[in-house]
């Protein structure tokens, strides 16, 4: 595989009376990563954290990887205010109409990595101009905006094509799914290519959070 499996368990699906409890146990499982969906109630159907939420918790003393999703019509907008707040990856959506290769450009220039993102209709064709421009790739495996939906297994090829361009052109690129994501699930995008795991509602609600850390980290 290219890249060893990494999880980022979904902050969204945590206890939101207590964000810090729930990001701790997130690395006292041993995830590397913590997720971040921010969506603004335009681009999709829902509200969700700020760029103080990254703020507060690395005040909090939170260390993990900051894997900050912008699910927003203007992402450009408030890539800085991210930035400052600690994001240490800036996941931007291709839909919207905006320039999205400038708006790469100043994520990296503000000294975080940079990440695409193509929700389950649009097709993988549409971020292939841009794929030697990014650290990441994210291929939604639900429509975005709310947890706890079911996995569509109609987007593996789209992951395959992806794992396939990066080899073809010498590319780094790591590729993470996002949506109904669970050890089963993860074993399938796994086997698609994928190497980066979001996964929210199965992982805070697993019986045993560490167990589930491990057995996604070992996937072959």
């Amino acid at each position: 595989m290219f890249y060893a499996p990494i999880l980022a368990p979904s902050l969204l699906a945590g206890d939101h009376a207590n964000l810090a409890a729930s990001a701790a146990a997130a690395a006292a499982a041993g995830a590397p990563w913590l997720h971040f969906d921010l969506m603004d109630g335009h681009f999709v159907p829902n509200l969700s954290f700020g760029a103080e939420t990254l703020a507060a918790l690395r005040r909090a003393g939170c260390r993990l990887f900051f894997d900050t999703h912008l699910m927003l019509s203007e992402p450009h907008r408030y890539v800085e205010a991210f930035a400052r707040a600690g994001a240490d990856l800036i996941s931007i959506h291709i839909e919207p109409a905006y320039n999205h290769a400038a708006t790469l450009a100043r994520i990296r220039a503000l000294g975080c990595q940079c990440g695409i993102v193509l929700n389950p209709g649009t097709p993988a064709g549409a971020v292939s101009p841009l794929l030697d421009q990014v650290d990441l790739v994210l291929v939604m495996t639900v429509q975005p905006g709310f947890g706890g939906q079911p996995f569509r297994r109609d987007m593996l090829p789209k992951i395959t094509q992806l794992d396939g361009w990066r080899r073809e052109r010498g590319l780094k690129y790591r590729l993470e799914v996002d949506g109904g994501i669970d050890l089963a699930t993860a074993a399938e995008c796994r086997a698609a290519g994928a190497d980066t795991f979001v996964a929210g509602t199965s992982f805070y609600r697993a019986a045993d959070q560490l167990a589930f850390a491990t057995t996604l980290a070992q996937l072959p």
